[in-house]
């Protein structure tokens, strides 16, 4: 590589082209407060399944102390969260969207309950739009906007993957957002 003006060309050119490939994924992944949104969820997503999947089985009845939820509930408290409000959102009735693993079930069962309530999000999230940002929707006994409904399951969920990545580390295992 050769210097000009005393800065290697190579990396700049290596950077203008790394910065002219972001800008066309996110281009190209839609522009505007929805597809903000959708991302966050997307990269959310990927890294709470990918530390359900990483830790070991027979390390889902982990906790750090006593006085702490396990592994498994914590699993089990974003798949729950995540049917309320992307159940919510999609107007889909707490009747039909399934039965909770116990804390004490196998880690088979409750991957799959929270396989289910992304599959649930995903109806959630691939349904915002610019447009239907500031429509009320039913939460509970309480009405929210339909962005700050979703907004607050990437809040909460991102809050959740913190304790994941913590349990992870705590076992010796890297977190998914941590792996190189």
């Amino acid at each position: 590589m050769r210097r000009v003006n005393g800065r290697l060309a190579g990396a700049a050119a290596v950077a203008a082209m790394a910065g002219c490939g972001m800008a066309m994924a996110q281009a190209s992944a839609g522009s505007g407060p929805a597809a903000e949104v959708q991302r966050s969820y997307a990269a959310l997503k990927g890294n709470v399944l990918k530390a359900a999947d990483k830790m070991p089985a027979d390390a889902y009845q982990f906790k750090p102390t006593p006085d702490v939820r396990t592994f498994a509930r914590v699993v089990n408290h974003i798949t729950e969260a995540q049917m309320h409000s992307c159940g919510a959102a999609n107007k889909t009735a707490a009747s039909e969207q399934g039965k909770m693993p116990a804390e004490t079930a196998d880690k088979a069962a409750i991957v799959e309950a929270l396989k289910a309530s992304f599959a649930e999000c995903d109806k959630a999230f691939g349904a915002l739009t610019d447009a239907n940002l500031t429509e009320m929707v039913e939460a509970g006994p309480a009405k929210r906007s339909r962005v700050g409904l979703m907004w607050g399951t990437v809040s909460h969920d991102n809050e959740q993957y913190a304790t994941l990545a913590l349990y992870l580390r705590l076992k010796g295992l890297v977190p998914p957002s941590s792996e190189k």
